[in-house]
């Protein structure tokens, strides 16, 4: 896959896909994506990654749109593939710092220091008006994270998934959209079936999707599902078994 992917662009709103990765710990790491929204000199970086992707994520943005102009940077979760960087992000931008209420006082230990930047999303999510149109964060809580939540955009109808649709792929299966659901399906199941709390979740978050226009599911990892594949994918994830359906198995004990 290329690092940069442009997903959306209309003349006014654009959204690109990076897939930059800590070459140094390549090998033990899974592909990652990070996203960029643009309209009308603003901008919404999501879910930028660990430190160390920090300067090749800031060059690659830097040629979008002047870092300076991104008004909210989102983390889906606390991860360090997610949120690694927010030290790093805060220093170099002036953007607010979005996020689940459950992470905030976790994000010293990421080295922020200036907590007055962050926006705290509580369990419901919120709707933030955003040129002409609207952001959308849709509660996604223990898909994995506890704290955790997907952003759909209003104007390119993208839905940013963060962990849920991740796909663990090797180079040689990496491509930008999954064209055949079926034979993308075998690396989705046991990275959702281990990583998802329960089913319940799942048709929760599901049910809530569903109330928009979603056109492309980006996850945080792996590939794209677009078009018909939106709904294949919804009806996969919605019958998808998790941890608490699998408790027996992995305690062993019970």
């Amino acid at each position: 896959m290329k690092n940069e992917a442009l997903l959306y662009d209309d003349g006014n709103h654009k959204c690109v896909m990076f897939s930059l990765e800590d070459e140094e710990h390549r090998e033990y790491s899974l592909s990652v994506n990070q996203f960029l929204i643009i309209q009308k000199g603003g901008a919404v970086l999501i879910d930028p990654g660990s430190g160390g992707i920090f300067s090749e994520l800031y060059d690659a943005v830097s040629a979008h749109i002047d870092p300076q102009k991104i008004k909210y940077i989102f983390f889906s979760h606390q991860d360090p593939d997610v949120a690694g960087a927010i030290a790093e992000w805060s220093i170099a931008t002036s953007a607010k710092l979005v996020m689940s209420q459950l992470w905030t006082r976790f994000m010293g230990h990421y080295g922020l220091m200036d907590m007055g930047r962050l926006i705290a999303l509580e369990d419901h999510g919120a709707r933030i008006k955003f040129g002409e149109e609207f952001l959308q964060f849709i509660p996604a809580h223990f898909l994995h994270s506890p704290g955790n939540f997907s952003l759909y955009d209003s104007r390119s109808k993208i839905l940013f998934s963060g962990d849920i649709g991740a796909a663990v792929l090797s180079p040689q299966n990496l491509h930008k959209n999954v064209d055949d659901f079926e034979e993308h399906r075998p690396f989705l199941e046991s990275f959702h079936s281990r990583y998802m709390a329960s089913n319940h979740f799942c048709r929760a978050w599901g049910m809530c999707v569903r109330q928009y226009d979603v056109e492309i599911i980006a996850p945080q990892h792996g590939s794209l599902f677009k078009a018909e594949m939106v709904q294949h994918f919804l009806e996969w994830f919605e019958n998808v078994q998790g941890g608490l359906e699998h408790c027996d198995e992995l305690y062993g004990c019970v």
